[in-house]
């Protein structure tokens, strides 16, 4: 019993040192800063890749997938949420033979502030290894969170898809098609006419909710919009 709580203190140890630079004490005071000044976000990757998406790696740590999964993940969920997303959306006209078209960009690079991301209290199951993500923003993100809050930007939803088989992208691909979903379902009620071209940007305004179904990943995310320029077909 004792060689089996040793060992299991050793692997949280040691995953704790990969997943972060410097390990901190739950601070429960800091879990009740408002999100606008402080992100606390609940991160979970699986312990093994999908089969077949990378190459055996005999040689690599137990726990080497899921911590450069949880790294690549983090830095883009926190730039939707710091930053945001800009889109460009036509939807689809079959009458007009105008094939669907969305495509997201960030606004601007979260590279830098990556570097300013702190993980701790790792844990593990059967399947998964857990962590918290910490970033907390600086004067001008506040404020430009404030300026995004703002009553004339609305709130809207979406869920969206992607296949756990293709790893980091079929979150990535969960993420725009939520967003397309909440783009697409809020102009639906606004717009009398399909459009010809929407553009916008919006910003993560909760905590994403990741799950797994049926072999996919699905994100609910939730934005502030800001509308961008809506092109009206010239002709019915």
């Amino acid at each position: 019993m004792e060689k089996r709580v040793s060992l299991k203190t050793t692997i949280l140890a040691v995953a704790a040192i990969a997943l972060a630079t410097a390990l901190t004490a739950p601070d429960a005071a800091a879990q009740e800063v408002s999100f606008q000044r402080k992100i606390r976000l609940p991160l979970w990757a699986q312990l093994d890749a999908y089969p077949g998406l990378e190459k055996p790696n005999y040689d690599a740590g137990v726990f080497d997938y899921a911590i450069r999964q949880m790294k690549t993940l983090t830095p883009y969920l926190l730039n939707g949420m710091v930053y945001g997303w800009e889109f460009d959306y036509t939807p689809s006209d079959k009458l007009r033979g105008v094939p669907e078209y969305f495509e997201v960009k960030e606004i601007r690079s979260f590279e830098a502030e990556s570097k300013k991301i702190h993980y701790e209290q790792p844990w593990f199951d059967q399947s998964k290894v857990h962590c918290w993500a910490n970033f907390e923003r600086d004067e001008g993100m506040v404020q430009s969170w404030k300026q995004w809050a703002d009553v004339k930007n609305p709130r809207i939803m979406g869920i969206g898809g992607g296949k756990m088989s293709k790893g980091f992208e079929g979150i990535q691909e969960a993420a725009q098609n939520a967003l397309k979903d909440a783009v697409r379902t809020y102009y639906r009620k606004v717009l009398k006419n399909k459009p010809k071209q929407i553009t916008g940007r919006v910003l993560i305004n909760k905590i994403p909710a990741i799950l797994i179904n049926s072999g996919e990943y699905q994100l609910q995310l939730d934005f502030f919009l800001e509308t961008g320029i809506i092109k009206e077909y010239q002709n019915f």
